[in-house]
């Protein structure tokens, strides 16, 4: 069971802290590249990381979104725009278009964190939306969706409404921002970390949350230009994930490069340009390691009792998503 925070614990001002948490609503064109997956609307957490009004997400609460509104823990909803969405980190960007006059979140360093340390894990809504965890693990993450992270933090017991709450430290400090709920697996499972909405909590859950440490460094760029300055990774358009020791693909991006290459939901992914991949993380990082986006990916894949080899045209997965509409 969560416990319930009790201010006279901390050291810092809970309460001014909890107020820099807001709440993000966004619309989604319905033609939008997201919309098959994530849908058109959209709810999740921010927190204000400048007083200037500039707000932290996780990116897909603001992938290709037209419209956004911010609701302070006040209760007033202010109109906000999407400045960036990182799909490398998953990290989102909003700018406030309106006066908070909130303290903002001072941005600290996850590095020293260790299994066991003490964290709070907050939605907006102040002290009854935030509760008391563990750092109950960090390491590697992969995602289905062409994701992967070298040093995801693992929290428990598991928010029940995560996406995009603070990840803050013993000194009041935002040490991650909240992506994902990894439910208990059974071995009947997939294994797919469940991405949105609000869920039912089990003990045995946890949040998966992304370490202010990857914002840092690239920060400048997302302000400076919505996106990072450097080549693209080669994105394919599948979702992937591990089912007895293979690598299966589980969904096809419409319209996108596996769609083409005419790839299916069932094949199993044997090797990438002749390398025999059994994980999600040597899939994807084997396929980045080709090069940079454009470029050719030959796949040998398993289907219905025989072997092919395909050649995928992986690009910029950016080029399929709307940017955000100005204000």
């Amino acid at each position: 069971m969560s416990e319930r925070l009790r201010p006279d614990d901390y050291a810092f001002d809970l309460a001014e802290t909890l107020d820099a948490i807001v709440e993000i609503r966004t619309q989604v064109p319905d033609d939008a590249f997201t919309a098959e997956v994530l849908g058109t609307e959209r709810a999740g957490y921010g927190v204000l990381i400048r007083r200037e009004g500039l707000i932290l997400t996780v990116g897909y609460v603001v992938a290709e979104a037209e419209t956004v509104w911010i609701t302070l823990s006040d209760g007033r909803a202010v109109p906000g725009h999407v400045l960036a969405y990182e799909p490398e980190t998953g990290f989102g960007l909003v700018q406030a278009l309106a006066r908070l006059d909130v303290p903002a979140l001072k941005m600290g360093s996850a590095k020293d964190l260790r299994e066991g340390d003490k964290l709070i894990v907050a939605g907006a809504g102040g002290v009854d939306n935030a509760i008391a965890a563990t750092l109950s693990g960090r390491g590697e993450f992969a995602g289905y969706w062409e994701y992967v992270i070298d040093d995801a933090l693992f929290t428990t017991p598991a928010h029940a409404s995560w996406g995009g709450c603070a990840v803050i430290g013993s000194s009041g400090e935002l040490l991650g921002i909240g992506s994902l709920l990894i439910q208990k697996t059974t071995a009947d499972d997939s294994g797919m970390a469940v991405i949105g909405g609000e869920d039912e909590e089990d003990d045995d859950d946890q949040n998966m949350c992304i370490s202010i440490d990857l914002l840092t460094p690239i920060l400048d760029d997302l302000l400076s230009y919505g996106r990072l300055q450097r080549p693209s990774r080669p994105w394919m358009g599948l979702y992937a994930t591990e089912i007895a020791g293979n690598v299966v693909v589980v969904g096809i991006a419409s319209k996108g490069p596996a769609a083409r290459a005419e790839l299916e939901t069932g094949d199993i992914i044997l090797t990438v340009n002749g390398r025999k991949v059994v994980s999600l993380p040597e899939f994807f990082r084997g396929v980045w390691a080709l090069g940079t986006a454009p470029i050719d990916v030959p796949l040998q894949i398993f289907r219905d009792g025989q072997v092919y080899e395909i050649t995928l045209h992986a690009t910029d997965r950016q080029k399929y998503l709307k940017s955000p509409v100005a204000h």
